[in-house]
């Protein structure tokens, strides 16, 4: 498993904006995170992926500062988190799961009433203009909807100019509207140069905001890479589906590049492909050379949450 980002389009090595080495948590008997090792590039959205109870949240708690480690190092922005816990809070954002607000203020007044707690000043209706909240400015909490108050607390974790933003499972709970105006979010605040560290329990989500990934299962980290490459070396397959014009023997298909396996069914024929990219030109080269037509081609091509069943064998939810 490679820990390591690839080198930038000149050659350099890119700049880590947090290491984490031998990151240790036991509770007792219980070990929560197990000797974990990677780094997180300026800039970049790195995402934790895991089933409950893998470890995810607990790795991130310390990585802010939040929870105390058994053993290893931790280091953001140059600082080492464990003895200058002060100084690193306030170069973070963080968006907890489950976040409680005074329930006597609006949204404007939280807002100042957070910066103040940071020793800052903030624009607080430029903030919830970024987060799409303005027009809830005089609103209380409570009145607000569950993709509303997400949105909150994203403004929350940003009253400080962070470098680095934290966001548990920011869309959790989340109907797929108010999900894909999360994501739209995201990327905004990515494109302003914010570093963005995330677990989610959605796959597509990862793949669509995340540079790289870390899939976590049992308290230790199986795999980092981006995604494309997590797809890509998986050796996870893909399926194509398609009908012909005229009958061809199965074993023509059989032999194209990547196809694993071959199928001849009552509509047409199913191939099981590890590398589709290689597969899809062959055949439609197949069909010019045999003179046949080719209909109703589909790719079901394989995603994250198939790279993690064969890595784990588990359920991203369980």
């Amino acid at each position: 498993m490679n820990t390591q980002p690839s080198k930038n389009f000149n050659g350099s090595e890119p700049e880590p904006i947090i290491l984490v080495r031998g990151l240790t948590k036991h509770y007792g008997n219980l070990i929560a995170v197990d000797n974990i090792t990677f780094s997180v590039i300026k800039g970049e959205t790195f995402g934790i992926l895991g089933p409950n109870g893998a470890g995810k949240t607990t790795a991130l708690e310390m990585i802010e500062g939040l929870k105390q480690m058994t053993s290893g190092e931790i280091n953001l922005d140059g600082l080492d988190v464990h003895t200058h816990a002060r100084e690193v809070k306030s170069r973070i954002g963080v968006q907890l799961q489950a976040s409680s607000f005074f329930d006597g203020l609006n949204l404007k007044e939280l807002l100042i009433t957070f910066a103040s707690l940071y020793g800052r000043t903030a624009d607080p209706m430029e903030l919830l203009k970024k987060v799409e909240l303005d027009d809830k400015a005089k609103s209380k909490v409570k009145e607000l909807s569950g993709g509303q108050k997400q949105r909150l607390s994203i403004a929350v974790g940003l009253v400080n100019d962070p470098k680095v933003l934290f966001l548990d499972e920011p869309t959790t709970g989340l109907d797929p509207q108010a999900r894909r105006n999360m994501w739209d979010l995201i990327t905004q605040i990515k494109r302003q140069g914010k570093t963005i560290v995330l677990t989610t329990h959605y796959m597509e989500e990862a793949e669509v905001l995340c540079d790289r990934v870390a899939i976590m299962d049992h308290a230790k980290i199986i795999s980092l890479d981006t995604p494309f490459n997590l797809l890509r070396n998986s050796g996870v397959e893909s399926t194509i589906t398609f009908r012909a014009d005229k009958m061809c023997p199965v074993e023509h298909f059989a032999s194209l590049p990547a196809v694993e396996k071959a199928v001849k069914e009552d509509h047409g024929f199913r191939l099981i492909s590890t590398n589709p990219e290689e597969t899809l030109p062959a055949l439609f080269l197949h069909q010019g050379d045999c003179q046949f037509k080719l209909f109703d081609l589909q790719l079901r091509q394989a995603t994250l949450e198939d790279v993690f069943l064969k890595l784990t064998g588990r359920k991203l939810r369980e």
